[in-house]
């Protein structure tokens, strides 16, 4: 039985139990039980986690913002000693005690919280743990509010999304309505922690839905108004940060927008490259897990710590880093100050994601973007004369291309800065450089951040309908669809053997062999095999490898060449190989698995 399946079982078993402790649908009053149809009880739902939703959100953030706030008041004002030894060891505590819950408690806790959520809406029905939504909430609340250079809105996707998920779960809902309850969190947390309704619709559907005609709509605008009440409420009616710029009129100045999306976009394919490459090779140290968030902590303190001195004072690498941000958009910052956070930020973050600390990558992109537009602002200031506040308004232009680059949502990109700002007047120099950063960005790698994570822990997006949305999936890489866990044959075992003991519990067409040492030395069928195997039953898999050039292929190979290449080279599958070592064995491709994913689009198409 398959572990979606088991959990799916354990997840129903637990709900008998709670139906049986607090009660049932059967026990409701009457005239909930038989006037409610499916619809309005589903309806009811959404408000429910709606308000739950918005009260962890806002839990959240006043929790980390505690720890942070008695952080940052242990170091100020102290000895020099005594605040370089807390700056510099506190992250790397906190990523170990992060890192331990990781290990033996909550191993979902570990990075954003995104990739865990779409991982969980398509391939385990929209089922969550309520501890995950628990330990994801410690988690965070120890790494960002201990400096880790990492943000709250992605955990709080996670928990608000667990919460939903769980309040269909207890209520009985069939599971389609648990799975809908999904996004219905999700939109919720965003709202919440952005304090963003109208974005939080708009990211729901570019990154986990894809299609804006869903029937969780209606549920979703309820959830995030209520979230967004509930937010505001406890926390105040202000935007996320509070700006006195002026209305523009259209001006030479905008056209910076330009030349501002295309760095955008060249420096946010240069942070997802840098923190998927560094994550790689993560993966492959040999260092015990647990001490890994540790050792991204320490990083960042020695970065945080730099950068605090060469600067005197700001200490915006060290975890949301909100309040520098918000002297950026004032135009505070002189331009050396804010390429020293730039700088600083970038790699901070990147070391502390791609050890495995829990936190977002939200606020430290909106925190770069920020930063890259404040450089553009004082260049165009030292340089010419330009209305007051066009420092702050390319801070925000920045903000809006950056998070276009890297979280590859432009829609959400550009609603969530004019939410977030509540300022109309940059609207359209807004909207060109995020197209153009999003452009820039999707060229250089079709593969979006949340789903390269996810490829990297081998989970296909073959299995992922919202991937398959209005891009080409032909010219997505063959990553995207691949099998990672291939059946290798050993070169230096007997034929015979091999088809009793191996072959027979499988049934493939082919199978890459292996040397000893994981060395791929070909790739051999099954009726090969079964052909050769009477004449010389003692010869080994190596021997009756046939005498062809392999054909192989590279993670980052486009399905339409990889298709071609199979095509023209007369084979049925290839192996997927290292583009450093054609030894390496990454995975494997199939006509089948081309075909596939043909058929998916084309149901969704005729759908």
């Amino acid at each position: 039985m398959s572990s979606n399946i088991q959990t799916v079982i354990n997840d129903e078993k637990k709900s008998r139990k709670f139906s049986l402790a607090f009660g049932s649908i059967k026990d409701l009053p009457d005239w909930l039980r038989w006037k409610l149809t499916d619809g309005q009880r589903f309806l009811l739902l959404c408000i429910i986690a709606g308000i739950a939703c918005g009260l962890a959100g806002v839990a959240f953030h006043v929790s980390i913002h505690w720890v942070y706030e008695h952080w940052t008041g242990m170091f100020h004002d102290a000895p020099w000693w005594r605040s370089v030894s807390i700056m510099l060891f506190s992250p790397a505590i906190a990523g170990i005690l992060v890192g331990l819950i990781l290990k033996y408690i909550s191993p979902n806790a570990v990075g954003s919280g995104i990739p865990q959520t779409k991982q969980a809406f398509y391939q385990k029905f929209g089922v969550f743990e309520l501890k995950e939504a628990f330990f994801r909430f410690i988690a965070g609340t120890l790494s960002v509010g201990l400096g880790v250079s990492l943000g709250r809105e992605g955990p709080t996707v996670h928990i608000c999304s667990a919460i939903s998920s769980k309040i269909g779960q207890w209520f009985g809902l069939a599971k389609a309505s648990v799975k809908s309850m999904v996004p219905v969190g999700m939109a919720a947390g965003i709202s919440a922690a952005f304090n963003t309704p109208i974005a939080a619709i708009f990211f729901v559907f570019e990154e986990l839905l894809d299609d804006f005609s869903s029937k969780a709509l209606g549920g979703i605008l309820v959830a995030v108004v209520i979230a967004a009440v509930v937010s505001r409420s406890i926390l105040g009616e202000h935007a996320a940060f509070v700006l006195s710029l002026p209305q523009f009129h259209m001006d030479y100045w905008m056209l910076s927008s330009i030349l501002m999306g295309a760095c955008a976009g060249l420096l946010g394919h240069l942070f997802v490259g840098g923190l998927l490459r560094l994550r790689n090779w993560n993966k492959s140290w040999g260092a015990p897990s647990w001490i890994k968030p540790g050792v991204g902590g320490l990083g960042v303190g020695l970065i945080g710590v730099t950068v605090y001195y060469l600067s005197n004072g700001y200490e915006g690498v060290f975890s949301i880093g909100y309040q520098d941000l918000s002297s950026a958009l004032a135009g505070e910052l002189a331009i050396a100050v804010i390429l020293l956070l730039f700088v600083g930020k970038f790699v901070a973050t990147i070391c502390a994601y791609s050890f495995g600390g829990s936190g977002g990558i939200f606020a430290p992109v909106l925190f770069l973007g920020g930063m890259l537009g404040g450089v553009f602002g004082e260049t165009l200031s030292l340089f010419s004369e330009v209305p007051e506040g066009v420092d702050g308004a390319c801070a925000l232009l920045g903000m809006g291309a950056f998070f276009a680059a890297v979280i590859r949502c432009p829609l959400t990109s550009i609603l969530i800065i004019f939410e977030m700002t509540r300022n109309y007047s940059i609207i359209l120099p807004l909207m060109v450089g995020n197209m153009i950063a999003y452009a820039i960005s999707a060229k250089l790698s079709p593969v979006a951040i949340y789903d390269a994570l996810l490829l990297q822990d081998k989970v296909s997006l073959k299995k992922m309908p919202s991937y398959r949305g209005e891009r080409d999936w032909r010219n997505l890489p063959v990553s995207t669809i691949m099998t990672h866990e291939a059946v290798t044959l050993p070169a230096d075992k007997k034929s015979k053997e091999v088809l009793q003991e191996e072959i027979k519990k499988q049934r493939h067409h082919a199978y890459p062999v292996l040397e000893s040492g994981g060395k791929l030395v070909g790739v051999i069928t099954r009726h090969e095999i079964e052909d050769s195997v009477h004449e010389l039953p003692d010869a080994t898999i190596a021997e009756l490898l046939p005498d062809r050039k392999l054909v192989y292929v590279h993670p980052d190979t486009s399905i339409r060449d990889v298709a071609n290449k199979l095509v023209l080279g007369e084979v049925e599958q290839a192996p997927v190989v290292s583009v450093n070592d054609i030894t390496r064995l990454i995975g494997i491709i199939t006509l089948h698995d081309i075909a596939r994913q043909q058929n998916a689009i084309q149901e969704k198409e005729d759908h």
